[in-house]
């Protein structure tokens, strides 16, 4: 008896051992986890030559559940050659971008990659690889570095890579690159062998073809030994500013003593970013602003004085942006950001961009706006591009459009940016629209990308405000900040966000917004006596804001909302729903193109959704009017 007891006890404690251990499993499962680069690197700059000499130490950590045996890095630069996959994708795409493309005697446009020589073309030779200490064999395929490991890295582990290598700059293409249009010797984009990603979704290694990015984040400290006479704007916080020309806080910096042709060393740290971009010039000329309780903010430009004033009057409206994105989309949690000249018309990294200075002040500001809007939805939450291009681009769009009618205290209409409801319908009727969710470098024309990137990607929150009300969409926003800052969130876990706050379903509009080309399509059909026909004349369900003035002068909002939200907007507050009675009417199903509203009073006007915020690609159809 004895012992069977001691059996029976030893048995069920193994059970509760399997039980608890399994758990602990599927806890690891559903925790997120993430990888992390932290890049400590040393670069001399050969300005005649633009080439420099790179020395990296990255430390690699692996927080995925998976043991791997090899890492990839990119090694951009390797795009801008004769026959890349870049090459090849600007003679084959319908549309290039024609920043990219130059005309030939014949008026025939061709790529410019094609016809890069020696010293114009780009790259990055890997001299040498090791992990701790080991030499790494490695190859190169295009645009990724291949690199096979002489001890597997287990979960939880940590690899420290030692790299060298060596790199010619371009000729500015795409980007990044040397001697641009307005004069900047350097814009160094893309300029280092980085980290590729790797998630729950594996390795993401896309070929460079013009693209955007994905990366891990990682703390990065930077070196650059170059001419003592260049003045350099960077990611990050310069670390020896009294030691470089521009930035001393002491009106000479001690570069002074130093003759031209000597080197000196601009050293930059950042924490918590993942790309790391700057820029050189020896006609760069540096101002500063402070944004209350933000960033020091630094304007780089070049010493022209065409360009003094629209920049000088840009930086007070760009510390106005700041404090309005830190207050309706979370903090901005860096020390600097950087505002750079260089590139090839606006791009956005690590806190800091690179833009084209030659603009008017309308378009200086809203290209300074949309970069630093990514500072959000590109960095710190690193969305990947490469995949959901449109939650960047899209995201970013609209909180740049807000923000400059709110500084510059234009008109909030209901539908704060109609005509990015225009630009997607008209992409609609061009009969060249493919899926949101199809991968950023696939799309078969530019002009498609563009307007599903930027701009139906503004149509989808917009609109998504029409679905879960004004208010709600404004929660999304902080609480998405709090739970996915400095992480790698996905179109699913905005959603699920936005479902959290407003408590309703919103897994149909995803879906059918994303992942098709459908459209919406409602209609009044007809009025009678005792009541409102309406039709879904598409086949995307939607919930339906219908506005009825009745010829007695009062007026009645008929909330209608679809059977897969499983509940209901709250009201809403605008002008042109003062006065009017609210009622909620059952759910539409999906399954029945046709509505009925009972009415007992004599109808004026009908309209379906006078906000225009639903995205209904016949407006023609939506009202009546006796």
């Amino acid at each position: 008896m004895f012992t069977q007891t001691k059996f029976m006890m030893k048995k069920m404690f193994c059970f509760f051992v399997v039980q608890i251990f399994g758990l602990t499993l599927f806890g690891q499962e559903i925790t997120y986890w993430q990888q992390r680069a932290d890049y400590e690197m040393q670069i001399d700059v050969d300005d005649a030559k633009f080439q420099y000499d790179g020395k990296m130490k990255l430390a690699y950590t692996n927080n995925s559940p998976d043991t791997m045996d090899k890492v990839y890095f990119h090694v951009y630069y390797n795009a801008f050659q004769p026959g890349s996959a870049m090459d090849h994708r600007l003679s084959n795409v319908k549309d290039p971008d024609s920043r990219m493309m130059v005309k030939d005697e014949n008026g025939i446009a061709k790529s410019r990659i094609a016809l890069l020589g020696k010293e114009d073309i780009g790259y990055q030779k890997i001299n040498s690889i090791k992990q701790n200490g080991k030499d790494l064999k490695h190859k190169i395929i295009g645009t990724i570095l291949e690199v096979t490991l002489a001890e597997v890295l287990k979960p939880g582990q940590k690899a420290n890579f030692d790299l060298e290598w060596k790199a010619q700059v371009p000729e500015i293409i795409r980007r990044g690159g040397k001697n641009t249009k307005e004069g900047v010797d350097f814009s160094m984009t893309q300029w280092y062998p980085k980290m590729a990603h790797y998630d729950e979704f594996g390795w993401h290694l896309d070929e460079y073809i013009g693209r955007e990015f994905v990366a891990p984040f990682g703390n990065f400290d930077v070196k650059i030994k170059i001419q003592k006479d260049y003045v350099i704007g960077a990611s990050g916080k310069l670390m020896n500013p009294d030691n470089v020309k521009g930035y001393s806080l002491k009106g000479t910096a001690k570069s002074s003593t130093l003759n031209a042709k000597e080197k000196i060393i601009w050293h930059f740290e950042a924490e918590n970013i993942h790309d790391f971009a700057w820029a050189a010039d020896k006609e760069f000329v540096v101002t500063q602003q402070k944004v209350s309780n933000g960033p020091d903010v630094y304007f780089v430009r070049m010493n022209d004085d065409t360009l003094a004033k629209t920049w000088q009057d840009s930086e007070t409206p760009t510390v106005k942006f700041f404090e309005y994105m830190s207050k309706h989309f979370g903090k901005y949690p860096w020390s600097t950001y950087t505002v750079v000249q260089g590139g090839d018309g606006g791009m956005e990294y690590g806190t800091v961009t690179l833009i084209t200075g030659k603009r008017n002040f309308e378009s200086l500001v809203g290209v300074i706006y949309h970069e630093i809007a990514h500072s959000w939805f590109q960095h710190m939450f690193a969305i990947n591009e490469t995949v959901d291009e449109w939650m960047d681009e899209g995201f970013t769009s609209y909180a740049e459009h807000l923000a400059y009618l709110e500084i510059f205290n234009k008109p909030i209409e209901p539908n704060p940016n109609y005509s990015a409801y225009e630009g997607y319908f008209d992409l609609v009727k061009s009969g060249v629209e493919e899926p949101m969710s199809l991968l950023a470098d696939y799309y078969d024309y530019n002009y498609s990308y563009g307007v599903q990137a930027y701009v139906k990607g503004q149509v989808y929150l917009i609109q998504l405000e029409y679905i879960i009300g004004k208010e709600n969409l404004k929660r999304t926003f902080l609480r998405f900040y709090d739970e996915w800052k400095f992480k790698h969130p996905t179109p699913n876990d905005f959603r699920r966000t936005a479902e959290k706050v407003s408590g309703l379903n919103l897994k149909w509009y995803e879906n059918l917004f994303v992942n098709t080309t459908r459209t919406v399509d409602y209609a009044v059909a007809n009025v009678s006596s005792n009541s409102i026909e309406l039709k879904n004349l598409s086949n995307f369900p939607m919930p339906i804001d219908l506005l009825v003035e009745y010829s007695d002068g009062s007026k009645e909002l008929f909330y209608i909302p679809n059977l897969e939200l499983r509940g209901e907007k709250l009201s809403e507050e605008f002008d042109l729903y003062k006065g009017a009675k609210r009622s909620v009417l059952e759910p539409w199903k999906w399954t029945n193109p046709d509505y009925s509203v009972k009415i007992s009073k004599e109808v004026k006007k009908v309209i379906i959704d006078p906000t225009l915020r639903l995205a209904d690609i016949n407006y023609s159809n939506n009202s009546y009017t006796k």
